[in-house]
């Protein structure tokens, strides 16, 4: 409370009478708070990488992010192919698995293993279990860093168990995802969010997260924005199942 105070009185100070408020959940709630207790005008946009924000179809990041996976990911097929290799790559998505999810079917992957899939270990273990899979000279799994089940390291070693002869590496991806230059869709979907997000507070909109949904803007207070999660698309769970065969 004490810093949102000082945050008020700096933003008096110099005239501000609205903030446009970047960020995840956190920035969200803050922004809410600032609102309710102060008064400023405030609207949020999405800006994570883990595009788990409500309200949105994506967050700004999210394409960078997962554009930066997929390169990763192709070079490290050219390892594993040439070396006959399993590689378990380890994703960002402490908390959700779109990262995870959408780079490892972009990059061919014959696992994905997420928080929102229970049951991922155990296809994991079929998938190497079955003989006509296994002819495959390497294999590409994703892991996101979140998963119910553990990192790329704990996978790796209960499959090393499991599967002993397998040739199996583990490399991971870390904080490059949230670095580098911002894909042309990010810089879209920002200047869009941006736009319309001044155009909110002009027309008196306040304590509300802007995002895009069916590529329309779209408008819910910064309160529910922030105390629910997107979730993953179950379909695509299918799918990548059925890609992996």
């Amino acid at each position: 409370m004490e810093g949102r105070k000082k945050a008020f009185d700096q933003l008096t100070q110099r005239g501000i009478e609205g903030l446009v408020c970047i960020g995840g959940d956190g920035s969200y709630m803050g922004a809410h708070l600032l609102n309710n207790e102060h008064g400023i005008a405030c609207v949020g946009i999405p800006g994570t990488i883990d595009n788990d924000l409500y309200g949105t179809d994506y967050t700004i990041g999210y394409d960078t992010a997962i554009n930066t996976a997929i390169e990763a990911i192709d070079r490290i097929r050219d390892t594993a192919d040439s070396h006959n290799r399993v590689f378990i790559i380890e994703v960002m998505g402490r908390d959700s698995g779109f990262i995870a999810l959408d780079s490892g079917i972009a990059g061919g992957a014959e696992g994905i293993m997420i928080p929102e899939d229970i049951s991922d270990t155990d296809k994991l273990f079929q998938h190497f279990s079955n003989d006509e899979r296994r002819t495959k000279s390497f294999s590409i799994i994703i892991v996101a860093e979140g998963d119910e089940e553990g990192g790329a390291f704990t996978h790796a070693n209960r499959l090393k168990e499991k599967f002993p002869d397998i040739k199996l590496r583990v490399t991971i991806l870390g904080h490059i995802q949230r670095g580098g230059n911002p894909s042309a869709r990010d810089r879209i979907l920002a200047s869009s969010l941006g736009y319309h997000s001044v155009r909110a507070l002009i027309n008196g909109e306040t304590n509300a997260a802007l995002g895009i949904v069916d590529n329309k803007p779209f408008m819910i207070p910064l309160h529910e924005a922030s105390t629910r999660k997107s979730s993953i698309d179950g379909e695509l769970i299918k799918m990548a199942d059925v890609l992996s065969r």
